[in-house]
């Protein structure tokens, strides 16, 4: 999989600095999953950091789009993204059905390129299985997701190298709090799991 170039311009700059985590731009248009995003950030130090407003709005390689196992995007965030990306969800079908014969297992992830020169690359990670699904109230479909992004960047390549050589900055929005019906606290709780059993717990004391 490679880059493909365009243009997408006028996002906020985010410090990002060379280390053994990603920056972590944390999402939310709305005040509840911004307040509980900023409870987990205050723990995790420097490298997780919240936005309150649009994931698009963010400078970043990568952006997350919490799919159905589908690939298909077309409500919630990942409409938003289709209509950013035109290319962006024929992408991810084209991935999911190569590498995943037509379904990509939720605590699983695949990057695709956007099409676009910045963020050139968007995250597939599935918290639900089939589109517009409900989830139950004690899912663990968000800290599963989470881990797969994470994992995803550490141990990830792409056509020209590691994940990690190209995506210094990610920006993640709420994982299933929109269609899927999660709790703001219940993700964050989650996602903050996620990033220490796979960064180690010294980011998220």
């Amino acid at each position: 999989m490679t880059a493909e170039s365009g243009t997408h311009t006028g996002r906020a700059e985010v410090d990002s600095p060379v280390s053994g985590t990603p920056t972590l731009v944390l999402c939310a248009v709305d005040e509840p999953l911004a307040t509980a995003w900023a409870g987990f950030a205050g723990r995790a130090g420097e490298r997780v950091q919240v936005h309150r407003g649009s994931v698009l709005d963010v400078v970043a390689q990568a952006i997350v789009s919490p799919a159905n196992s589908y690939g298909w995007m077309r409500g919630g965030i990942d409409a938003v993204y289709a209509r950013a990306f035109p290319e962006v969800e024929q992408h991810v079908r084209s991935a999911v059905l190569a590498f995943h014969g037509g379904e990509l297992p939720i605590g699983e992830a695949l990057i695709v390129p956007t099409g676009e020169t910045e963020p050139a690359w968007l995250i597939s990670a599935p918290t639900m299985r089939e589109p517009g699904e409900r989830l139950p109230a004690d899912t663990v479909h968000p800290y599963l997701a989470a881990r797969a992004v994470f994992q995803l960047w550490r141990d990830g390549r792409l056509d020209h190298g590691p994940v990690r050589g190209t995506v210094d900055t990610i920006a993640m929005p709420g994982l299933g709090t929109g269609v899927g019906g999660v709790a703001a606290s219940t993700c964050a709780r989650q996602v903050a799991a996620a990033w220490a059993e796979v960064f180690g717990a010294r980011h998220a004391q």
